[in-house]
């Protein structure tokens, strides 16, 4: 009676008996790991219904055991797998949603634009190099659409469905023009699927007709497309240094974009885009060799891409200048203008002339008070919070509308989410979205409505508020370097003994308070050079003069965009002492976040520079083996977070 009753909840029984118990010993039909799981809550019960609950009673508890421990089971498993940025869970991936706040329905569709982009640039590549055909829409899609999927950028699945929709267009688009020009794409190397898992070569993908019903089946396809089946396949160290360069590409593309928004583009950078997505495709990357001098080639690109993207604000905006910024607000209505876009700046500034509502930055866009064709509106009024992770306070309290023009963002608070609009590639579900037209041209009219909708700034909050200081911004390259023979003359003197660059990303784990601490160990015959929202750990205290100078000692140069400039400064100095930057008595001890950041790594690795420290943590997708590659060549730090103070008596010592 008993095996017929618990093989009706899909159970099949031996005849061991032992000590009046029955003990199960396979499972029937309700799948393999339930089945192991019901083995453990049924493997012991009575022989009879007469010493325990009915049969019927058996059926439901046995069902309900089963259900719970299946869902139970269903709990454990990885919803979703990244481990782009810093922050990842417990320094090695987010598996149930990430810290960001992206969920793994969007980071599964990130992981399928990824895909599908990869068979586009690599069926740009293949027309390139096949038949000249060079297609800028595709160009810029690819740029754009790689931006989105950075940290903190689109948190918007319906942006992500869009973005992939209009992939697989752009594909059967290029296709069509290579058929015109006689050139058919090479389907059968393309069949061969080195680390794709379960789908085909993405560039095959891409060319079949399928039929996408919408989000759910996307997400479902996207779930394929992770990292998890790559390093199941390579092993998780080839698979870190081709997430690495991905990363890497990830960081110059968006770059790419900023300057593309300017109007400054460079054909090779494309090409270099599309042929490395190209390669990840294709069976040369699985040797870890051709992976590395694929990333230092990346670094290469990003250099010329650093490089265009200052010509492109210094071209645009003139170089910037030494300049005071208030950090107190001003009666009246506002808007804060948050990310890095100078150019989306500098249109709603021209929107907003003569509205009587004030204009502030926030986060990195703090050096555009630097730039003399930006800083020369009467209405930019000042900077208003911190760093980019102290946005839900800062927005919270801020009484206006709110401009999203690239990463960094965090899905909103309630409180604010009815005054903050998103441009270009962010994106924030359920938030207004700004498109550019057809000329780039982007109608800032909603964003002002509410900024006039919204009280702003009274005379009595603002008179209540603790007064700040004001901090300077705009020591780029060019007003650095026109100072150069003073600072040559006091190192030469001994009067400078060392230079810091201390920059790049901020985040809101403790670890980062290292980075505040350092400067407490600084001798005060040395200058610190900062850039990228890591300046907000100092930004606004007093560092004085280097002794007998007029050079203040902490010189800001700008956006993490901006590491061009800090590149410049570290040459020309190496030029004048007739050395390389190595041997200069300057220490590089960069925070990292995402995957800009990557990306400028990636360039002062092609550089040649060595002894960079590089925190707080080390990146979670290169394992300890693919560190070592880049310990012995270049001699990569981790930075010594426990021991700031350990850290710059090394450096001092150039170590």
């Amino acid at each position: 009676m008993l095996s017929r009753c618990l093989s009706s909840v899909g159970f099949r029984f031996g005849s061991k008996i032992s000590g009046g118990n029955v003990y199960l010993l396979r499972a029937g039909s309700i799948g393999h790991s339930t089945g192991r799981s019901a083995q453990r809550i049924l493997a012991y019960l009575p022989t009879t219904p007469t010493e325990g609950p009915s049969c019927q009673q058996l059926r439901d508890m046995a069902s309900i055991k089963v259900r719970m421990e299946a869902a139970n089971q269903a709990l454990k498993e990885d919803k979703m797998m990244c481990y782009q940025c810093e922050q990842t869970r417990g320094g090695t991936g987010c598996t149930e949603i990430g810290i960001c706040g992206k969920t793994p329905e969007v980071a599964a569709l990130q992981d399928l634009l990824i895909y599908t982009v990869k068979g586009l640039g690599s069926l740009a590549h293949i027309a390139r190099s096949s038949a000249g055909i060079e297609d800028q829409e595709v160009n810029t899609f690819i740029n754009g659409a790689i931006f989105s999927t950075l940290t903190n950028v689109n948190f918007a699945d319906d942006r992500f469905v869009e973005f992939v929709n209009d992939c697989r267009r752009l594909h059967a688009q290029l296709m069509a023009k290579l058929t015109a020009a006689g050139v058919t794409p090479p389907m059968s190397a393309a069949a061969v699927q080195p680390w794709f898992g379960s789908m085909p070569h993405p560039l095959e993908w891409n060319s079949q007709a399928v039929a996408l019903g919408g989000v759910g089946d996307m997400i479902e396809i996207g779930h394929q497309t992770g990292i998890k089946a790559r390093q199941e396949i390579l092993g998780e160290t080839l698979a870190g240094l081709q997430e690495l360069l991905m990363y890497g590409l990830k960081g110059l593309a968006a770059y790419a974009h900023h300057a593309e928004a300017l109007g400054h583009t460079d054909p090779t950078v494309y090409a270099d885009v599309q042929e490395s997505l190209h390669f990840l495709c294709s069976p040369a990357a699985a040797d870890v060799g051709n992976v590395l001098d694929h990333c230092f080639k990346a670094g290469a690109t990003n250099f010329r891409v650093m490089q265009m993207l200052s010509n492109a604000h210094t071209s645009t905006f003139g170089h910037p200048v030494p300049t005071p910024v208030s950090l107190n607000p001003v009666p009246g209505r506002a808007i804060l203008v948050t990310g890095h876009d100078m150019h989306d700046l500098h249109m709603l500034l021209e929107q907003t002339a003569g509205k009587g509502i004030n204009v502030y930055t926030h986060g990195e866009m703090l050096p555009a008070h630097g730039y003399p064709g930006l800083k020369k509106y009467p209405h930019l009024v000042g900077h208003y919070g911190g760093a980019w992770y102290r946005q839900k306070v800062d927005f919270a309290d801020f009484p206006g509308a709110i401009a999203v023009t690239t990463n960094c963002v965090l899905d909103p608070l309630q409180a604010y989410k009815d005054n903050i609009f998103t441009i270009n590639e962010t994106g924030l579900a359920g938030v207004p979205h700004i498109r550019a037209d057809g000329s780039g041209h982007k109608d800032f009219g909603p964003i002002i409505k509410r900024a006039l909708e919204l009280p702003g700034f009274s005379p009595q909050d603002v008179e209540k508020r603790p007064k700040k200081k004001d901090v300077t911004v705009g020591f780029g390259h060019n007003a650095v370097l026109s100072v150069a023979p003073q600072v040559v003359d006091a190192i030469q003197s001994g009067r400078l003994e060392h230079i810091f660059l201390v920059g790049g990303c901020d985040g809101s784990e403790p670890q980062r308070k290292y980075y505040s601490k350092l400067y407490q160990y600084m001798p005060t015959n040395t200058m610190v050079l900062t850039l990228g929202c890591g300046k907000f750990r100092i930004f606004d205290q007093d560092f004085g003069m280097l002794p007998g100078t007029n050079i203040p000692r902490l010189l800001d140069m700008g956006q993490c965009n901006d590491a061009y400039s800090a590149l410049v400064v570290a040459t020309e100095l190496a030029k004048v002492f007739k050395t390389d930057v190595n041997s200069l008595p300057l220490s590089l001890d960069l925070s990292w976040f995402e995957q800009k950041a990557v990306a400028v790594l990636l360039t002062l690795l092609h550089l040649g520079v060595r002894n960079i420290r590089l925190g707080p943590r080390l990146p979670a997708f290169l394992t300890p083996e693919a560190v070592s590659v880049l310990v012995d060549k270049f001699n990569l730090i981790p930075a010594n977070v426990a021991d700031p103070a350990g850290d710059m008596k090394m450096m001092i010592q150039c170590k």
